[in-house]
């Protein structure tokens, strides 16, 4: 693993580059990486690479290519990570100041969906403030070099490569600015030298165009994003639950798949050759008539089928599926089905939840706070989950506590608004109250004589 102290020491930084995407790439944290990926896009990398075997008398093993072979992989891993996501950021982030939330570019929610998502399933989410919006690189494209003393990101490498037979391309990020690389067949090469984050460009009709070099950024503008506080993926310590379950349902289709025809008995035919046999099956296939040729006195042909067993499968199944939701700390909303739930049911349905989702908020709040430093701004974000209430219940006990309350608190407590429909009906409400009054400051319904 490269540091920020051994980039510091290079001598050739093209090939610090490429030596250290190379170690990128063969670390165990970037392979956890792109697995977990996979996993996410519903392909199972441990059952799709599952092969069956027949051992021969010497006992050496060959490919099953007789019997079925079924890879069915589930989407628990893209469910769960889904679910926090969405649970935390479903509602976006709100900030106490509508112009701080401006300037952070009209995509913002989407971007930091997007990269809480990415360091659920990878681990960490590296973001970029790029002058007025956010961009995001994953794990599995971005090289960071830390600092060995403080563990503080100082530096990176961003990579790409669209095909094996195009040229790679790696972008160097700095404190002071960013180098783009471009590989010229086994070397890599510098393009248009260093660049800073920002520069201003002043156009005239005396002067043309001029570009004026911007001073940096007050930070590193790479932002780590870590989906816990282990810094690791998601994926870990489940993926085991989740091949079982794919391995366990994939071998049930391939025992149904194999047993799925009917099978006979002969007896009293040992005068049939194998020929004979296959004649005998395509004329049962044809006519469904059973026929034997003559000579073949008192043979008899018996129908079978297999009846697989499945109830330990179906119990062992149920048992995986709950063991990945408790583990996961996920929430099952077949917990809540039948009947109508109070408030109370529903908040212990979601403690597992919100005790995970927790100690991801204060990840992505280090994100934030982190990029509101190079942005330039001060202010607190707050979220609002999404999830499932009785708002029927909720609703009545604002209501209940109304006279007690002024308008904004009643109207934000209600469940069925979210954090921006209440800014706009709290803006109606002013405006109306403005309308109510006359231009001498008086109530429409009076006059200036009495």
């Amino acid at each position: 693993m490269k540091t920020y102290q051994d980039f510091k020491q290079c001598t050739d930084r093209a090939a610090f580059l490429l030596e250290a995407i190379s170690e990128h790439r063969a670390s165990v944290m970037y392979h956890i990486a792109r697995d977990a990926e996979e996993y996410d896009r519903q392909r199972n990398v441990s059952i799709l690479s599952y092969q069956k075997l027949l051992y021969t008398m010497s006992g050496k093993a060959v490919p099953d290519n007789y019997s079925a072979n079924h890879k069915m992989a589930s989407n628990f891993f893209n469910r769960f990570v889904n679910q926090q996501a969405s649970y935390l950021l479903g509602n976006g982030m709100t900030l106490e100041k509508a112009e701080n939330k401006a300037r952070l570019g009209r995509d913002f929610d989407t971007k930091l969906y997007q990269a809480a998502r990415s360091a659920l399933v990878q681990g960490v989410c590296f973001g970029f403030w790029n002058y007025d919006h956010l961009e995001m690189f994953k794990l599995t494209e971005f090289v960071p070099l830390y600092d060995e003393e403080t563990g503080a990101l100082q530096a990176g490498i961003r990579f790409w490569q669209v095909d094996k037979n195009k040229p790679l391309r790696a972008t160097l990020y700095e404190q002071d600015g960013y180098t783009d690389y471009k590989q010229h067949e086994k070397e890599l090469r510098e393009e248009n030298g260093k660049r800073t984050y920002v520069e201003l460009v002043h156009r005239s009709a005396a002067d043309g165009e001029q570009v004026e070099p911007w001073r940096n950024y007050p930070g590193f503008p790479m932002i780590p994003l870590y989906g816990n506080p282990h810094h690791q993926s998601e994926l870990v310590g489940l993926r085991e639950n989740i091949d079982a379950y794919d391995l366990i349902k994939s071998g049930f289709a391939n025992d149904l798949d194999d047993v799925s025809h009917i099978y006979w008995i002969m007896k009293n035919t040992g005068g049939m050759d194998e020929q004979d046999i296959a004649k005998f099956l395509n004329r049962i296939n044809k006519t469904r008539v059973v026929d034997f040729p003559d000579g073949d006195d008192g043979a008899v042909a018996e129908p079978h089928t297999v009846d697989v067993p499945h109830d330990a499968r179906e119990a062992a199944l149920e048992r995986l599926k709950n063991d990945m939701y408790e583990d996961f700390q996920a929430f099952n909303v077949s917990t809540l089905m039948g009947g109508q739930k109070t408030a109370t049911e529903i908040d212990a349905a979601y403690t597992p939840l919100d005790l995970k989702t927790d100690q991801f908020e204060y990840c992505v709040l280090d994100f934030l706070y982190g990029l509101f430093r190079i942005v330039g701004i001060e202010d607190n974000p707050t979220f609002k989950r999404n999830k499932i209430q009785n708002m029927n219940e909720q609703t009545q006990m604002v209501m209940l506590a109304a006279a007690y309350l002024d308008d904004e608190t009643i109207i934000g407590k209600l469940p069925w608004l979210t954090p921006e429909e209440v800014q706009q009906v709290l803006a109606r409400k002013d405006a109306e109250n403005l309308d109510r009054f006359n231009s001498n400051g008086l109530p429409m319904t009076e006059t200036a004589g009495g």
